[in-house]
């Protein structure tokens, strides 16, 4: 009975002093919602929303939040339509984006990068990555208008989709014109914007006329008001030399 039980101890006690060890690292890793972690910070990325406040945002052409933009579920929540398109307050060139995003059932938005001021609206030179609820939305029968694809230019794998109501995690980096979008660990994109295969999409896209449309080398991030509750969580930025 000794020798086995003092061969038990030491490894049970090393299951537990390496569970805990591994929980350690894990929380040392990975943060809570709208905050950063150990390694994020450590690595520069900075919040757009710490899951309070709305500060680091503006509507499009104005220069507060309209009313309808609430703090819902710790996350940046269109509870209404007519609350028009959210902006960041600063304008970025080459970086790396990370967000969460949930669609409501048959419900439409996007997140666009690159956007300014000069046009009539927030889309009318930025790029887009589609949000979509792709089972219900009637904007459903293009492969280019689904969910984490560059709107109406290049489509993402269906392996990148999630149903309406689910959260879904979004990482676009753009440095250099080179931009890589990945929805759900998928990548969706990877593309040099005004390089030729670029400009061939373009030509073939409702933007083919459309002066100034993907030209700024750089802008705000923006959220759409597809006039659809939307939800939107660990809005996280790195910008890049």
């Amino acid at each position: 009975m000794k020798t086995i039980h003092s061969r038990w101890i030491p490894t049970a006690w090393l299951k537990l002093v390496s569970g805990f060890l591994l929980s350690t690292l894990a929380m040392v890793s990975t943060a809570a919602d709208n905050q950063l972690s150990t390694k994020e910070q450590a690595q520069g990325w900075q919040l757009l929303f710490n899951g309070k406040d709305m500060s680091q945002w503006r509507n499009f052409k104005k220069p507060g939040v309209n009313s309808k933009w609430v703090i819902a579920q710790d996350a940046m929540h269109l509870s209404a339509g007519g609350g028009g398109d959210l902006m960041t307050q600063k304008q970025y060139k080459n970086f790396e984006l990370k967000l969460d995003w949930k669609i409501a059932l048959a419900g439409n938005s996007g997140i666009f990068i690159l956007a300014d001021e000069l046009g009539k609206h927030i889309y009318s030179h930025a790029v887009e990555v589609q949000i979509l609820d792709n089972e219900r939305h009637s904007d459903n029968k293009i492969d280019s208008h689904l969910s984490g694809s560059i709107y109406d230019i290049a489509a993402s794998p269906k392996a990148a989709h999630k149903e309406a109501g689910q959260w879904n995690s979004v990482y676009i980096r753009i440095n250099n014109d080179v931009l890589t979008v990945k929805q759900n660990g998928i990548k969706t994109v990877d593309i040099l914007v005004g390089g030729k295969q670029w400009n061939d999409l373009v030509a073939k896209s409702k933007f083919k006329t459309w002066q100034g449309f993907a030209k700024a080398q750089k802008g705000h991030i923006g959220l759409q008001d597809h006039s659809d509750p939307v939800w939107f969580k660990n809005i996280k930025i790195r910008e890049l030399n």
